[in-house]
C-alpha cells in the first residue's frame, strides 16, 4: 500500500484504505440542539410504544432515542402510582424503637432540640431507655 493514501493514525493503525464517501446526511432544524418534547407528544410516544412490537424500529422511525421512551415510560408508571396513593394532610412520624443496653465507654451524649417551645434536652449515655422514650413522647404532646 502506499503511505500517500493513509489520512491519519487511524487508517495507519489499522491499515484501512480510504474510500469515496458513499452518503451524506445532513441535519435540518434542531441539528446540534436539544430537543424539547410536549408531554402530549411523549404520551403519544410511550402510547405508540406500549402497541409497538419493534421498539427500536419506532425509536428510529421517530428519530429519538430507545433509552428516552423506556425513561418516559418509567416516568408515566410513577407518576400513575403516585396518583392512586392516598394524600397525606399531616407529617408523619417514625415510632421510636429502642432496646435497652450496657453504653459503651464511646457512647456521646444525645441532644434534642426543639423549635417550638426553644427546648434543648440532652440525654447522656447512661439513661435509661424508658424515661428518654417518655421525655421524647412528653416533647412531642406538647406541640
Amino acid at each position: 500500500m502506499d503511505d500517500t493514501t493513509f489520512t491519519s493514525t487511524l487508517d495507519i493503525d489499522t491499515e484501512a484504505a480510504v474510500r469515496p464517501v458513499q452518503r451524506v446526511e445532513v441535519l435540518t432544524k434542531m441539528a446540534g440542539r436539544r430537543r424539547i418534547w410536549t408531554l402530549e407528544e411523549k404520551l403519544a410516544l410511550v402510547a405508540e410504544m406500549e402497541r409497538c412490537g419493534n421498539i427500536a424500529a419506532l425509536s428510529r422511525e421517530r428519530d429519538v432515542s430507545t433509552s428516552l421512551l423506556y425513561t418516559w415510560r418509567r416516568e408515566l408508571r410513577y407518576a400513575v402510582q403516585a396518583s392512586q396513593l392516598p394524600p397525606r394532610q399531616e407529617p408523619m412520624f417514625v415510632p421510636v424503637m429502642a432496646q435497652a443496653s450496657s453504653p459503651a465507654p464511646g457512647d456521646g451524649m444525645v441532644e434534642v432540640e426543639v423549635e417550638v417551645g426553644g427546648a434543648v434536652v440532652r440525654i447522656g449515655p447512661s439513661a435509661r431507655t424508658d424515661l428518654a422514650v417518655a421525655v421524647i413522647q412528653a416533647l412531642r404532646i406538647e406541640q
